[in-house]
């Protein structure tokens, strides 16, 4: 009895320390946001400001430049996650359900880029996006990077647990595959779903290798090239750098406490296909 009760104890006070350890890099950005510049790095250490300065989140937010990377970088997530959603969900079906000529080798090709690093590539994507005309547009963002070897042997994995009688009662009553699919998979896909478009959002958020290499129109400025260039530029301003990045990581934060259910089922379907 006593031995169970010590290891429960001891599960919470690891818990503990793994929450504390990851929560904190967090908690500190926002305080620091609060913080006038040279109050960030003081010594000694100190983690609650003298006055809690509201006036940064308001300078940043009033940057039309700020604003307008912010707007442009949930506008192209947004294009991005549904692109991702449809091009690999339905490859995916195409693998799991259908059969075509060659099918085993385009499959070892589509999930060839799962085991290529991207920064490996990067050059190359480069030069091919810029033999196509499109740097400097939305496009040069969102259609590289739609096609996810990972996601669509996710999505796969997912349909090929599907039962055959479901599909099979589906073709008997006269349902084409197109039916089949977003009818019958898609609705029943809810978590997966929700799980991939999730990682499609935050892989586009979170890039900043890739729009600076592609991108120098202001007005199709990122909110990571922002803030990337705010450092560059105005790197001694550390409240108001925080103030920035506290305001960037709130969509995400939003995003994940409003689908963390459907995010935890689609977890515990992966671990379970």
């Amino acid at each position: 009895m006593k031995t169970s009760m010590h290891t429960t104890i001891g599960k919470w006070v690891l818990l503990i320390v793994i929450s504390v350890a990851m929560l904190f890099p967090l908690a500190w950005m926002v305080i620091c946001a609060f913080k006038s510049k040279t109050e960030v790095l003081r010594s000694p250490f100190q983690f609650l400001p003298d006055v809690w300065r509201w006036r940064n989140y308001v300078d940043v937010f009033s940057d039309p430049a700020f604003r307008t990377a912010l707007a442009m970088t949930f506008m192209g997530a947004l294009l991005f996650t549904l692109g991702s959603l449809v091009v690999n969900s339905m490859a995916a079906y195409a693998f799991a359900r259908l059969d075509f000529p060659l099918k085993r080798l385009w499959w070892v090709v589509c999930i060839t880029p799962m085991f290529v690093p991207s920064m490996a590539i990067l050059l190359t994507s480069f030069t091919v996006v810029a033999k196509l005309g499109i740097l400097n547009t939305l496009a040069v963002l969102v259609i590289p990077g739609i096609a996810s070897a990972a996601q669509m042997f996710f999505m796969r994995q997912f349909f090929l647990g599907m039962p055959m009688a479901v599909e099979e009662a589906a073709m008997i009553d006269g349902c084409s595959r197109w039916q089949i699919f977003y009818r019958i998979f898609v609705p029943n896909a809810g978590a997966v779903f929700v799980l991939v478009g999730m990682l499609s959002f935050m892989a586009y958020w979170n890039a900043y290798i890739w729009p600076i290499l592609t991108i120098t129109n202001p007005t199709l400025q990122q909110i990571m090239q922002y803030l990337g260039a705010f450092r560059s530029s105005r790197g001694t301003e550390w409240g108001l750098l925080m103030a920035g990045s506290t305001m960037a990581a709130l969509p995400a934060i939003v995003l994940l406490l409003i689908f963390q259910r459907y995010i935890v089922a689609g977890v515990r379907i992966s671990g379970i296909k």
